[in-house]
């Protein structure tokens, strides 16, 4: 049974992936508001859709500007500590990449599980946001991806989850959805073939799924908005292995050096002599 209305909270405790915090909007143009602007859609279309909003919560100590990556700044709406943001008032949680050497502060991993636990509530953990799920205790037994780099520092650190992302792009278990990610710190710390391949934006893959498989959304426009946001159509399973994306990266990056040794060996111009 579809919904009337889908309440999105984006749960960002300290900081995030910029590319990650807007995977929300492949949710987001699955909306009445947003389909009832567009003049080309039949009208039964916008009927289907349910009504959208999406809130973003982050933590008192962090205030309610909260930075992204490429300079970006985004408004909280609510602190977890306010009565809007409480459990019941979301019906999915989004929790979008941090760095990952992050401390997240007890508060917070409190909100994020007890809205794990509230039934009918969804967390949709992109990239690195998955050692916020960790560090909240919700991975426990749980099925999970996440970055393919980060793997083995995962299973360290969270070792009761069994982890998938070194083949599967998202994965569902229960109420949670987890995506992995390509992250290029790990590429030039450690410059394994584990460490590569994905891409950053497997979250949208992820938003594509769950809106075709979650039963919000009328399956019409869960199959309009991934074509709208034109994403979804990778498979689930990565369709290339560590070892060759690698061998690509490295291809590049030696292309790369001669392409700087020619620039850089080339003779400078002669500079008009004054008359």
């Amino acid at each position: 049974m579809t919904s009337k209305q889908v309440r999105i909270g984006v749960f960002i405790p300290s900081g995030a992936q910029a590319l990650d915090v807007a995977t929300v909007d492949v949710l987001a143009v699955m909306s009445k508001e947003y389909l009832g602007i567009m003049p080309m859609l039949p009208a039964h279309m916008k009927e289907l859709a349910p009504s959208v909003t999406v809130s973003y919560i982050t933590t008192p100590e962090q205030g309610p500007e909260i930075p992204l990556t490429a300079n970006m700044t985004i408004k909280a709406t609510h602190s977890y500590e306010e009565p809007a943001a409480a459990p019941g008032q979301f019906d999915v949680i989004i929790v979008p990449g941090p760095d990952p050497a992050e401390s997240f502060e007890e508060g917070g991993l409190k909100w994020l599980r007890t809205q794990f636990e509230t039934p009918g509530v969804d967390i949709l953990s992109v990239c690195t946001g998955i050692y916020i799920c960790g560090a909240a205790g919700i991975l426990e037994g749980k099925k999970a991806s996440g970055p393919r780099g980060l793997q083995d520092d995962l299973v360290k650190k969270y070792p009761g989850v069994k982890l998938v992302g070194e083949k599967y792009r998202w994965v569902q278990d229960g109420n949670l959805w987890s995506s992995g990610e390509f992250r290029s710190s790990s590429l030039f710390r450690s410059f394994q073939p584990t460490a590569i391949a994905g891409g950053i934006t497997n979250g949208n893959d992820l938003m594509a799924a769950y809106a075709k498989a979650c039963g919000r959304w009328a399956q019409p426009v869960a199959e309009l908005g991934p074509v709208l946001t034109d994403v979804g159509d990778r498979g689930q399973i990565y369709g290339e292995s560590p070892n060759r994306f690698m061998l690509g990266m490295v291809w590049t990056i030696i292309k790369g050096w001669f392409a700087s040794v020619g620039t850089s060996s080339k003779p400078e111009a002669p500079k008009d002599k004054a008359v």
